[in-house]
């Protein structure tokens, strides 16, 4: 496994504003990377409200811009498991998935319909289209692996699920279960997309860090060294961050 990037933060010289945007690299090993532009990862979360179509579509717009190739990815597994958990009936759990992914494919749909040609080549994908991919198996089993024997990765994973549940979920809780299988299954892309997909580097672009990047960036046995991470996000209408 490669060296992880070091763990020195980006700094404020590192904060971009590019077409009507704020772009933060988390590290200076992710602005080196984001500079690269050979590949963005752009996850969009089914059933959050966050990723309008408008979004969406001045999102890929920049990326297509920015790098030679660009993944819209969604997350299409274990949302009945969690509508189950957060107390649906089965019925309901599959009625709520199902609305929810059609929501997300529209809006996906649209905004690549939108922004057209782009220079970058841009492609969409289900979560559930990747599963079956030699480098997303190689990266989920050995990721399974240092959650079963690596304090603190198994650390970092439940305080992740902790915090996007709000705390109020114990260890053994339909819920807290539900959220786990839920980042066990996106964690490949999270943390070595280049082996997940066959990229020499990758960006994945979000509006926000997520807890489980920031404390596991600096985890050799986890991290890829052309992994990286960058905030990307609307300008207020002043055009500040």
């Amino acid at each position: 496994m490669p060296s992880p990037p070091e763990p020195t933060r980006s700094a404020p010289e590192d904060l971009r504003m590019e077409d009507g945007l704020e772009v933060r690299p988390f590290t200076r090993s992710c602005a080196r990377v984001l500079a690269r532009g050979e590949h963005a990862l752009i996850g969009v979360s089914a059933g959050n409200g966050y990723f309008t179509q408008e979004r969406l579509t001045q999102l890929l717009r920049w990326a297509g811009r920015r790098f030679a190739h660009i993944d819209v990815l969604h997350t299409d597994l274990h949302l009945d498991t969690m509508h189950r958990a957060g107390g649906a009936d089965e019925e309901q759990a599959a009625r709520r998935t199902k609305r929810s992914l059609r929501d997300v494919r529209r809006r996906i749909r649209r905004a690549l319909e939108a922004v057209g040609a782009v220079p970058g080549h841009l492609r969409s994908l289900a979560l559930s289209e990747t599963v079956g991919l030699p480098g997303y198996r190689t990266v989920r089993d050995r990721l399974e692996r240092e959650f079963d024997t690596n304090a603190r990765v198994r650390g970092a994973c439940e305080a992740h699920v902790g915090k996007l549940l709000g705390g109020g979920a114990a260890a053994d809780d339909a819920r807290f279960r539900a959220g786990l299988a839920y980042l066990h299954a996106e964690l490949p892309f999270l943390l070595a997309t280049p082996e997940v997909l066959g990229v020499p580097s990758s960006v994945c672009c979000y509006h926000d860090l997520l807890p489980v990047v920031e404390q596991l960036h600096d985890e050799g046995s986890c991290f890829h060294t052309g992994q990286a991470h960058a905030v990307v996000r609307p300008l207020t209408r002043d055009g500040r961050p």
